[in-house]
């Protein structure tokens, strides 16, 4: 079970352009480590600043290290691929789809978490790729910027990002040396990683038998954890948090979620929620942005709008969050949908903090992106829906749960 520890600083950071600052801020500000994740690195725009400062970081000695994701980021740019080999930045692309791309089903199991580690004393961690605000690589410029969050933490849950981040690297590293039948400094990089596992699982039970983690004296006193989604030992910790906060939800949830597809138990968790009296919202994506997205999602809401959930489709830009406010005290901010792909496959990550006025801050975004920026869909509307479009949601549902069993996955 998550436990969260107090000293924590936490500051909210809505869209790229807040992150990007803040992100930049602390990498100029490095003096020995940056270490990055991120599911899609693009240098153009203003994800530009994030590169260049990671470059400017490696060129004066700091040691830079960056993962992107094989498919959110099949390459980077040769030039910058130069760049960064001459300033010293180490760099790696998570899982190469190669020849056969997602046909083989393994491909699937993506690295989809934003985190950023620097100097061990400052995480980042939200749903912002290092993408600029107004370019989709699908759909060219947009309107409007998307809505998006991230946090900057200060605190205890550094070093857990900071292992984390540690961690991935040197078993990518292993995996790398023995595709190249490099076997001798594949078994010294999986030494390193065991090594590494064994300090944060003794990290990790020291902070729970209460004594006071390095970095919290003098810090306000914000209550927050990290919770992981991996293919290892952290297979439904994302979605158990969730299940947990909703259990206990006495008032209101909100939930601001880019692709919603839950499973069963999530599903029965809100249904429960709105019925035995807390008002429940969910802000959901209503732009169209891929067949599945769009089309599977849809066979869910019948139940819930039946149990008194609201759903409000945002259409303004796209909705690519990832956060929710429960009873103005508990939120989450992360990179984790509510969708098989996040919840089954993919590495996440999300923060979760437990202080009220970080969530009334997340929670006056999230009304007003509701309120104004949001359409509810009208119950009576969605069980008149054209018989072409229940078709579509129908197959795209069912195609998704047949992919799934492909995969070895019950949903």
């Amino acid at each position: 079970m998550l436990q969260l520890h107090s000293g924590h600083q936490v500051q909210l950071l809505q869209g790229g352009e807040a992150f990007f600052f803040a992100l930049v801020q602390a990498i100029d500000q490095s003096a020995c480590e940056v270490r990055l994740e991120t599911y899609i690195f693009n240098v153009e725009g203003s994800g530009q600043q994030v590169a260049l400062a990671l470059e400017r970081a490696a060129k004066r000695g700091v040691a830079v290290y960056l993962v992107m994701d094989g498919v959110g980021t099949p390459a980077i740019p040769l030039d910058w691929a130069t760049r960064f080999e001459a300033a010293g930045v180490k760099w790696h692309i998570f899982s190469p789809l190669g020849r056969l791309g997602l046909l083989i089903p393994s491909r699937w199991r993506r690295l989809h978490r934003k985190l950023c580690a620097v100097d061990g004393t400052v995480a980042f961690c939200g749903g912002i790729n290092v993408l600029d605000d107004f370019y989709d690589p699908n759909y060219g410029l947009l309107a409007a910027p998307r809505f998006d969050f991230a946090v900057r933490v200060t605190g205890p849950l550094v070093q857990t990002v900071h292992q984390a981040l540690t961690q991935s690297w040197w078993r990518l590293q292993a995996v790398s040396n023995v595709r190249q039948s490099d076997f001798s400094a594949a078994w010294q990089t999986l030494q390193e990683a065991l090594k590494l596992a064994l300090q944060a699982r003794s990290d990790q039970v020291l902070e729970e038998s209460g004594r006071p983690s390095v970095g919290a004296a003098g810090v306000p006193s914000t209550h927050a954890g990290l919770v992981l989604r991996d293919n290892l030992r952290n297979r439904f910790r994302i979605e158990r948090a969730y299940r947990k906060a909703i259990g206990e939800a006495r008032t209101e949830i909100i939930i601001a979620n880019a692709y919603f597809l839950p499973g069963r138990k999530l599903r029965k968790a809100l249904i429960y929620a709105a019925q035995r009296g807390v008002r429940v919202r969910l802000l959901l994506q209503g732009r169209y942005e891929y067949f599945m997205q769009y089309h599977a999602a849809r066979p869910v809401y019948g139940a819930l709008l039946a149990a008194g959930v609201e759903i409000h489709e945002y259409s303004v830009s796209f909705l690519h969050a990832k956060v929710a406010v429960i009873d103005g005290h508990w939120a989450t901010v992360g990179s984790s949908n509510l969708d098989p792909l996040s919840l089954l496959l993919a590495r996440e990550a999300n923060v979760i903090v437990d202080d009220a006025s970080f969530a009334q801050n997340l929670r006056l975004r999230l009304e007003q992106a509701l309120t104004q920026d949001g359409v509810r869909i009208d119950p009576t509307a969605y069980a008149n829906r054209p018989w072409q479009q229940r078709w579509l949601d129908r197959a795209a549902f069912v195609v998704m749960r047949l992919l799934l069993f492909l995969n070895g996955m019950r949903y």
